[in-house]
C-alpha cells in the first residue's frame, strides 16, 4: 500500500491519478471532506502525530509531501512529526519532496526542507528524495496588450510543471532502483523573451512593482540563481519533460497563426 499525505492538495491529486491503476494508494488528508475521489482516505494532520500514526500504518511506501505551511520552525515541526510516525509504524520506505538546494543551504526557502532530509537520512527508513524546482505553474506568461512583461532581466529559469513532477513521483514510488537517491529534479531552461518570440509578440522588461515573494524571486532569476540544469527529471520520467514554450504555443496556438496571416 502506498500512502499519499497531503493528499488534497493539487500535487497529491495528480499523484493519485497517475497511481490509481498502478498500485493500492491510499489518501491521507487533514479534512476528509477534501479528499480525492476513487481511492480509501484516512485522516492525518501534520499537527496532529496520533493521526499520522494511525494513517501511516500498514503502509508499505510513503510520499511525504511537503507541508504548505509557510512558518519554517512549525513546518520544521510538522515534517519532523511525519517522519517520526512513518518510522513508528515501520514505514517501508519514504519519498519527500524537497527542494532545489536543500542539500547544501540550510536557511530561508530550504531552511525546512534541509532539516527534513536530515531527519529523514537519521530515521535509517529507505528513501527517496525528490528535490524540485519552482512549478512552471506559477510562471506561464501571460499577454497582455500584446505583449508580455517580467522583472527577470531576460534570465532563464529551470521550472518544471507539476504534472510532470507528479508523474515523475508516481515512477519513484512504484519503481526499482530509486532507494538511497536524492533527484534534483530541473525543466528545461526557458526565458520570457524566448516565450514572446515563440509567440511573435513584444518583451518588455518591468522593474518589480511591489516587495514580496515573486519580486524575490525575479531577483533570484536575475542573478542566474534559477538556471542549474540536469537530467534527473527526464531519467524518471522517461521522455522530456513538458516545456514552457511549447505549453504556451499549445494554448495560443489559434493567436499566432492569425498573427502570421496579418
Amino acid at each position: 500500500m502506498i500512502a499519499i499525505s497531503a493528499a488534497s492538495g493539487a500535487l497529491g491529486r495528480l499523484v493519485i491519478s497517475h497511481l490509481r491503476s498502478r498500485a493500492e494508494v491510499v489518501a491521507v488528508v487533514r479534512d476528509p471532506e477534501r479528499a480525492p475521489e476513487g481511492v480509501p482516505v484516512r485522516h492525518g494532520d501534520y499537527d496532529d502525530p496520533a493521526s499520522l500514526r494511525e494513517a501511516f500504518d500498514g503502509a508499505d511506501r510513503l510520499l511525504l509531501i511537503s507541508s504548505p505551511e509557510l512558518d519554517p520552525t512549525r513546518r520544521i515541526r510538522q515534517h519532523l512529526a511525519a517522519v517520526a510516525a512513518a518510522k513508528d509504524v515501520g514505514v517501508g520506505a519514504i519519498v519527500f519532496t524537497s527542494f532545489l538546494g536543500a542539500d547544501t543551504v540550510a536557511t530561508g526557502m530550504t531552511e525546512a526542507y534541509h532539516a527534513t532530509e536530515q531527519a529523514i537520512l537519521d530515521s535509517g527508513l529507505p528513501y527517496t528524495l525528490l528535490r524540485h524546482p519552482f512549478y512552471s505553474d506559477a510562471f506561464v506568461p501571460q499577454v497582455s496588450s500584446g505583449e508580455i512583461t517580467s522583472s527577470t532581466g531576460g534570465r532563464s529559469l529551470n521550472t518544471a510543471f507539476r504534472s510532470d513532477l507528479a508523474e515523475a513521483a508516481a515512477n519513484v514510488l512504484t519503481g526499482e532502483g530509486h532507494w538511497g537517491q536524492a533527484y534534483d529534479f530541473t525543466g528545461s531552461l526557458w526565458s520570457y523573451p524566448e516565450v514572446a518570440r515563440a509567440l511573435e509578440v513584444t518583451y518588455r522588461e518591468v522593474p518589480d512593482a511591489v516587495p514580496g515573494p515573486m519580486s524575490w524571486i525575479s531577483a533570484q532569476v536575475r542573478a542566474g540563481a534559477l538556471e542549474r540544469q540536469t537530467p534527473d527529471l527526464e531519467r524518471v520520467l522517461g521522455r522530456p519533460a513538458e516545456t514552457v514554450i511549447s505549453h504556451v504555443l499549445d494554448r495560443h496556438a489559434p493567436q499566432v497563426l492569425q498573427r502570421r496571416r496579418l
